[in-house]
């Protein structure tokens, strides 16, 4: 009952490429690494971007001089 043979391991493979066939797997693994390398991509742009401050402005407040 403990860790699994390479006959189950085979069993599993035989089904996998019996749902998905021959042509999705290796479809399927390219889509992934497109993802993957668009994430990367994704967390370079935010770590070269240049972190922008916004610079807080006062609001001068004028006496009313017709008092």
């Amino acid at each position: 009952m403990g860790s699994l043979s390479i006959w189950h391991w085979l069993i599993v493979l035989a089904i996998a490429l019996l749902l998905f066939g021959r042509g999705k797997i290796p479809e399927l693994m390219g889509d992934v690494a497109k993802g993957i390398k668009s994430f990367k991509k994704g967390m370079n742009d935010d770590e070269d971007a240049p972190s922008q401050t916004t610079a807080s402005r006062t609001v001068e407040h004028k006496a009313d001089e017709s008092k």
